[in-house]
């Protein structure tokens, strides 16, 4: 039964502060020798309840449950002012509920968590739950599975103050949600995980009350997602729109979105099946400010065109194509023309060149953090490109690419506002350029993933094993085993995770296999 660290209501330092002096200065100065005589004399008797529980503020969680058994004061004052609060949700939980709630009767923000081999509560003590918690205004459930549509309704018709819903693995389905958006009518924030309760054919999330406080959306895992439409066009005020791993197609959802709903300004899309149509729709969001493709494999230049051309508001953009090689220079030269307040630009899997880089360099003159990962197409070029020409960057990560010492060392020099250099899996690049980076640009955080490689028979030899070439990464102390099968690299670094590489007859069978 785990409990988080809590916020307390706000102290105003000033009305205590002249008391609290006032009781200080007027006691006594008392000596060593007086303490250790008076024995059990509390020193904190002369704190008043608020300072004392705003001091417990400040404290970890595992400092804090220490601090509620030095005495019933600290404990009393403890329990009163904890406003946040996290529950092994288990069946077991509800004979422990009234005297759990009895201490602690100040809680706004809660989580139950119950894991996948256990039980966990019921509806029972979800509606005890919420009459001994009406103020709550935050609730995250996970694993409980044994709620049902009318537990979790009537648990919001006790609770109306909710601000913030999230619920991943749980069975309840679309009744709970009309419920919860019925009658908590201040929600900012839904998230929806993995709800097995939502199915083909179920009935449509409506606004009902909270059209208008709610800002924020996620969906994830969700076997009929397409059900929050209705949900999504009819929030007028949604500024933050995230939908990952949902299955069926998106197309016509976002076209729906994009056409009523204007005040977008954020959108994370996530192992969709949306193509071009989804994709080009999200150019009527102008608003945009922060998008998000990711592993959208019929996504291409096509939509992203679209995009840049009418969300010239845009200044975070992600995009993992993948390596389908859909999405490239043509897209990406049509960000740098029309996207000049791009800030923050991440692209995982993305054959881009020097040719949109350097565009992207001349015209997003306020680009600050740049990370190019797993790209074939990014080279020393790439890397020399970015060092002379992006002058306000200050976060660069390279991961994954054909770079070698060359274009490291041209950040010697260039990118005057840098503060953090990461280059990971890049295998030309040695320690040596690391170290001479590091002592080049001084205060700059060089954050290097050198790789050594060794043949097999160096590490090995003596044991007759030459029918594969295996090569032993050694990083940082840690030995990182790589073989041309992917299966088998992954067996041989578990095996070095878990130490089995102390006796050289079990490497030996382990590169055999």
């Amino acid at each position: 039964m785990g409990q988080s660290s809590s916020t307390t209501a706000e102290v105003n330092i000033g009305e205590f502060s002249k008391s609290m002096s006032d009781r200080f200065l007027s006691s006594p100065i008392v000596s060593r020798d007086a303490v250790e005589k008076a024995g059990d004399w509390d020193l904190s008797s002369n704190i008043p309840d608020e300072c004392l529980a705003y001091i417990f503020d400040f404290l970890c969680d595992g400092d804090r449950k220490r601090c509620s058994v030095v005495c019933r004061r600290w404990l009393r004052v403890e329990g009163n002012n904890r406003c946040r609060l996290s529950l092994n949700a288990q069946s077991e939980i509800l004979s422990y509920l009234p005297s759990l709630f009895t201490r602690f009767d100040s809680v706004t923000k809660l989580a139950l968590r119950c894991d996948r081999k256990s039980v966990s509560l019921n509806d029972d003590a979800l509606i005890l739950i919420s009459l001994r918690c009406r103020n709550l205004i935050r609730l995250k459930l996970r694993g409980c599975r044994e709620l049902t549509d009318l537990g979790v309704a009537t648990f919001v018709q006790n609770c109306k103050g909710l601000k913030k819903l999230s619920c991943g693995s749980c069975t309840f389905g679309a009744s709970a949600m009309n419920a919860v958006l019925q009658h908590c009518t201040g929600l900012e924030e839904l998230s929806v995980k993995r709800l097995g309760g939502l199915f083909d054919g179920a009935e449509s999330i409506v606004p009902g009350s909270t059209a208008s406080p709610l800002k924020s959306i996620c969906l994830k895992d969700l076997v009929n997602g397409q059900c929050f439409e209705s949900l999504v066009i009819g929030s007028k005020n949604l500024k933050s729109l995230k939908i990952s791993h949902c299955l069926g197609n998106w197309d016509k959802v976002l076209e729906n979105i994009a056409c009523k709903s204007n005040s977008l300004t954020e959108i994370h899309l996530e192992r969709l099946q949306v193509s071009d149509i989804g994709f080009s729709a999200i150019a009527k969001c102008s608003s945009i400010e922060i998008l998000h493709i990711v592993k959208a494999p019929e996504c291409s230049n096509v939509g992203l065109v679209c995009v840049a051309e009418k969300c010239k508001k845009l200044r975070k953009l992600h995009i993992d194509g993948w390596r389908t090689n859909r999405i490239g220079d043509e897209g990406l030269i049509a960000i740098a023309k029309h996207c000049s307040n791009l800030v923050e630009l991440v692209l995982i899997g993305v054959n881009a060149t020097h040719l949109s880089l350097a565009t992207i360099a001349a015209n997003c003159q306020k680009l600050e953090r740049l990370a190019l990962c797993g790209s074939s197409t990014i080279g020393d070029a790439e890397i020399v490109c970015i060092a002379t020409k992006c002058m306000k960057l200050k976060k660069l990560c390279v991961k994954g690419c054909a770079i070698s010492n060359i274009g490291v060392k041209a950040l010697g020099s260039g990118c005057p506002d840098l503060v953090k250099v990461k280059v990971k899996k890049c295998r030309a690049v040695t320690s040596e350029i690391a170290d001479w980076l590091q002592e080049r640009r001084g205060p700059v955080i060089v954050n290097f993933d050198v790789v050594q490689y060794e043949t097999l028979d160096a590490i090995v030899g003596g044991y007759g094993m030459q029918d594969n070439v295996v090569e032993l990464a050694t990083m940082a102390g840690q030995v990182i085993v790589e073989d041309a099968s992917t299966s088998n690299g992954r067996l041989a670094l578990i095996m070095t995770k878990l130490g089995l590489f102390a006796s050289r007859n079990l490497v030996a069978c382990a590169f055999r296999r």
